[in-house]
C-alpha cells in the first residue's frame, strides 16, 4: 500500500502547467473523456449549468457542458458527443457563454471569439471563429481525438479540452 501512493502521485502528472486529469470514476455527472496518458482534461459535466450561464433557459438546466479551466467560459454541447466527420444526426453545435464581468471590455479588443485548437500529442493548430463573441456555433475539427482549445474574446481568455470521437 505504501508503494502505491508514489505510483499514483506520479501517474497524476501530465504536462507542465496543466492539472492532472480527473479520475475515470469522477463525481456524479462528470465523465473523463480520454485516458490520463494523453494529458487530456476534457470532462463533460451533465449536471446543472453554472447560474451565470443559464440565462434564457427555462426549467431544468442539466445539459452536457465543459467549463473553461479559469471558469471564464462554458461550452454547452448541444451536439454531444462531439464527432469528427459526422454524416447524420445533430451537428457539433456548441453554445459558448462567457462569465459576466463587472469591468468594461477593452474597446480595442475584438469581440470575435477566436478558438485556437491544437490536437493532443502532435499536429498543427487550427483556428475557428465565432463572430460577435461567445454565442451559438458549429465547431468542426479536422480529426478525432482530444483537442486543447485556447479561447480569446474581448480582451479575455480561457482554455479547455474537448474530445471529438470518430463517427461510426
Amino acid at each position: 500500500m505504501v508503494l502505491l501512493v508514489p505510483v499514483l502521485l506520479l501517474a497524476g502528472c501530465t504536462r507542465a502547467g496543466r492539472p492532472a486529469p480527473p479520475p475515470d470514476a469522477g463525481p456524479a455527472g462528470t465523465t473523463a473523456a480520454a485516458p490520463a496518458a494523453t494529458g487530456c482534461r476534457a470532462a463533460v459535466t451533465t449536471g446543472r449549468l453554472p447560474d451565470w450561464a443559464d440565462a434564457g433557459f427555462h426549467g431544468d438546466t442539466r445539459m452536457p457542458h465543459v467549463l473553461g479551466d479559469r471558469g471564464e467560459i462554458v461550452a454547452i454541447l448541444f451536439g454531444h458527443p462531439l464527432t469528427y466527420a459526422r454524416s447524420e444526426g445533430p451537428t457539433n453545435k456548441i453554445l459558448w457563454v462567457g462569465r459576466p464581468t463587472s469591468t468594461s471590455p477593452d474597446p480595442t479588443a475584438s469581440t470575435t471569439l477566436v478558438i485556437t485548437a491544437t490536437p493532443d500529442g502532435v499536429g498543427t493548430a487550427v483556428t475557428r471563429e465565432v463572430a460577435g463573441g461567445p454565442g451559438p456555433s458549429t465547431v468542426d475539427l479536422p480529426a478525432a481525438g482530444c483537442w486543447h482549445l485556447r479561447l480569446a474574446w474581448s480582451g479575455r481568455s480561457d482554455t479547455m479540452d474537448l474530445v471529438y470521437r470518430a463517427a461510426g
